[in-house]
């Protein structure tokens, strides 16, 4: 602390209270040659001094604003009403802890019950829990309770290769060393692909909706499919949506996760995003992480209380399903007073926008000599394109005019190497639109 408010008399009387004469005797434990390090440090500045060289420091950072934003591949542009950073700046969110005492946590309580219930209705599953750091914990999370779920020796991993690259890899690297073996996301496979790889040990068949190339592929029947074989179907979906598709609940779901990124949370260099994780009755006690539970109090007054916490440190650590030990409950309140200023006609129509400026710029670049524009499949926001000259020159191009182009999904996908994925949400003007398809239009 930069300020420390005890008289040299008052640091004297604690010392003598613990038997050391000096502080420096504290530090005993410490290497003499490594205890009190000379740092090289400048001199001292001024407050006045110091905040003039931050402002100049800061001024050299470009802000999102400042370009036209045309990416996205898990991270995106969309608006923020001004409610949900001044709730999250309420000291009684801001700097709360986790509720453990509900008698002094019931605004911290309904929050997180609120959350749940709307990611509850948006996915279609019949409960939620409190979070996870992000999408891709999330999935990983998901494919340990299936794990636990199928309770084979030998399990198998369906992954569709268009699922976030990120979170496929966090996926794996959450469960190496274990008896488990990964299918199908390392390559180019088709859902029937995947589908041709369903066997005795499948414990999960996981698909995106939409993929990571901005597509809706048809899931109908999939669940018979996979339910047949004993196993998990899960949905890694992006919540904003499912505000105009069928919810992963009708066809069929088990688990639906994602991140909430989409729900009223800014880009902020990639993070801290908020990981949703929702489920049907049947996998409801395997959860990671926490679930709020609606009851009452003993003068029959409304109350909320922590109902399940199923990690080592609350029970038997062999009969825990996960090691989460936190949520990001910041963020999950971000979402929740997002979807509560939109409600469900305000959301749906910001998808609604998202998927009308997305098609249009689409029909706009697909008209360009040179590009060419796959609509093999429905998509919502993010469309892939095929370019006359690498992605990455493309995007330099694009860079100096103030606008920020698509991602190169040459970086994850080897034969898609002269692809771009383009991503238009509802910040994104029809003049930006226009002026993105003239740029691309000089660019052959």
């Amino acid at each position: 602390m930069s300020y420390i408010p005890h008289t040299d008399v008052e640091r004297q009387q604690m010392l003598s209270a613990i038997g050391v004469p000096t502080i420096e005797d504290l530090f005993e434990a410490v290497p003499a040659a490594y205890r009190f390090p000379k740092l090289d440090l400048p001199p001292a500045l001024s407050e006045m001094e110091v905040l003039a060289e931050l402002q100049s420091l800061a001024e050299s950072n470009d802000s999102a604003y400042d370009f036209s934003l045309f990416r996205g591949a898990g991270a995106y542009h969309h608006y923020t009403p001004a409610a949900v950073n001044h709730m999250l700046l309420r000291g009684e969110f801001y700097t709360a802890y986790t509720p453990y005492q509900p008698e002094v946590s019931q605004g911290t309580l309904q929050a997180i019950f609120e959350y749940q219930t709307m990611i509850s209705q948006l996915t279609g599953m019949d409960g939620a829990n409190a979070s996870h750091y992000d999408g891709a914990t999330s999935l990983a999370e998901a494919v340990t309770v299936a794990l636990e779920a199928s309770r084979r020796k030998k399990s198998k991993v369906i992954l569709s290769p268009y699922i976030n690259p990120q979170y496929r890899a966090v996926a794996r690297t959450y469960h190496q060393g274990n008896d488990v073996t990964f299918v199908g996301d390392e390559g180019a496979a088709e859902l029937s692909d995947l589908v041709a790889m369903i066997d005795d040990n499948t414990a999960i068949f996981a698909v995106a909706y939409p993929n990571f190339l901005g597509q809706i592929e048809d899931f109908k029947g999939l669940a018979d499919q996979v339910h047949a074989a004993g196993a998990l179907l899960v949905f890694v979906a992006n919540p904003l949506a499912l505000a105009l598709l069928k919810s992963p609940g009708e066809l069929g779901a088990d688990i639906v996760v994602g991140d909430g990124q989409t729900l009223g949370i800014p880009l902020s260099y990639g993070g801290p995003y908020v990981g949703f994780f929702a489920t049907k009755l049947a996998q409801m006690r395997r959860i990671a992480g926490r679930i709020v539970g609606e009851t009452v109090d003993k003068t029959g007054k409304k109350a909320y209380v922590m109902t399940l916490r199923p990690r080592e440190q609350d029970i038997r650590r062999e009969k825990a399903t996960s090691n989460i030990c936190t949520n990001q409950g910041l963020l999950a309140l971000a979402a929740t007073v997002y979807l509560s200023l939109m409600g469900k006609h305000g959301l749906k129509k910001a998808a609604e926008l998202n998927y009308h400026k997305a098609h249009y710029a689409a029909t706009q670049i697909a008209k360009i000599p040179g590009y060419e524009v796959d609509q093999s499949k429905p998509f919502f926001n993010e469309f892939v394109v095929k370019c006359p000259r690498p992605v990455r020159e493309i995007n330099e191009v694009l860079l100096a005019e103030g606008i920020i182009g698509g991602y190169e999904l040459g970086r994850d996908y080897l034969y898609l190497y002269d692809r771009m994925l383009v991503c238009v949400t509802e910040m994104n003007t029809k003049a930006e639109i226009d002026v993105l398809v003239d740029i691309l239009g000089e660019v052959k």
